[in-house]
């Protein structure tokens, strides 16, 4: 399994095949990929906006001469902006997604976040806008063109990258409604998108949690050499497990409170996380409890996310608070 220092910038994982970091790997701070064999290429994911894509772009163009007009594919792992702000930046390429990524897109443009945001600074909307606006004040949301998926598929497709095999594995919902899993077979490398939030908490938006475990499961299968999450350092498979781990634990303690007549909210205030307490952005427990919560009810309504950024708001202040006394 390759290792590396987590360092921003473009990371040469060999025989073409390429990983972009963004410490610390929490809110916005996604990682990116890049594939390509001889004048071919391949993106997976681009950035929250579209002056950390140009950064990217310029980056791998400096590093293998393949500029963004070039680029012929653009993989969007999931919705979430900080995977797909800078699509339009790469303006030739086919855009791919699965089918329910491209559907979520079209429900949160950029606009919508850019207006929550100037919202939350301007004291609008409570806890709910400060927080949303305080985790996302490094990005300009308002500068976002957009550009949705010109391809979509369902379950599985392989693309070729020159020579290169490149399966895209839809194994949501989990974290958002349509996550994929890009392989690229002979280099032995995994792009994950967020099913991984390595050093971080990760956030299950849609669920089921047993999908997710599944996703890993299959993550664990392709016995790759080097392992890309969507936040954090490159992983091994004792990483993948430990978010396994974090899923489980997270199920177990919730099911409890659930079984025992005790509201979302107020168990995720109550569930203790151990040995996942030093992991980053902690608070979005707060969503995963609710999640939980919502497929044990059979409630197939779309979290209220305004409630939920509140919700997260109001913990992370707790534990704030906790550690300063």
């Amino acid at each position: 399994m390759r290792t590396a220092r987590y360092e921003k910038g473009l990371l040469d994982l060999g025989g073409g095949a390429y990983a972009y970091l963004q410490p610390d790997g929490g809110w916005g701070w996604s990682n990116a990929g890049f594939i390509r064999d001889g004048d071919r290429s391949l993106l997976v994911d681009t950035l929250f906006d579209e002056p950390l894509t140009a950064e990217m772009l310029a980056k791998i163009q400096a590093e293998t001469g393949i500029g963004a007009d070039r680029i012929g594919t653009v993989v969007n792992t999931h919705a979430n902006g900080d995977h797909t702000h800078g699509n339009a930046l790469v303006a030739h390429a086919e855009i791919v997604a699965s089918e329910a990524s491209a559907h979520e897109m079209a429900e949160f443009s950029p606009q919508l976040l850019a207006q929550l945001k100037a919202a939350g600074a301007a004291g609008q909307m409570g806890l709910a806008g400060e927080y949303f606006a305080e985790v996302f004040a490094p990005f300009d949301f308002a500068g976002v063109r957009g550009k949705a998926p010109t391809r979509t598929f369902r379950e599985r497709l392989e693309i070729r990258v020159g020579d290169k095999p490149v399966v895209l594995t839809d194994v949501g919902p989990a974290h958002t409604r349509g996550d994929v899993i890009v392989h690229s077979v002979k280099d032995r490398v995994v792009y994950t998108g967020d099913i991984l939030f390595i050093e971080g908490t990760p956030i299950m938006w849609a669920g089921p949690v047993g999908n997710w475990i599944r996703a890993c499961d299959l993550i664990l299968s392709l016995d790759a050499e080097a392992i890309v999450p969507g936040h954090g350092p490159l992983a091994d498979a004792a990483a993948v497990r430990r978010v396994q781990d974090y899923l489980r634990y997270i199920e177990r303690e919730a099911r409890a409170r659930f079984e025992a007549g005790m509201g979302a909210e107020e168990a995720a205030f109550d569930i203790a996380l151990g040995d996942f307490d030093s992991w980053g952005d902690a608070e979005r427990i707060a969503v995963n409890v609710d999640t939980l919560y919502r497929e044990w009810r059979h409630d197939h309504a779309p979290p209220n996310a305004v409630a939920l950024f509140g919700l997260m708001g109001k913990l992370a202040k707790e534990r704030a608070s906790r550690k300063r006394g």
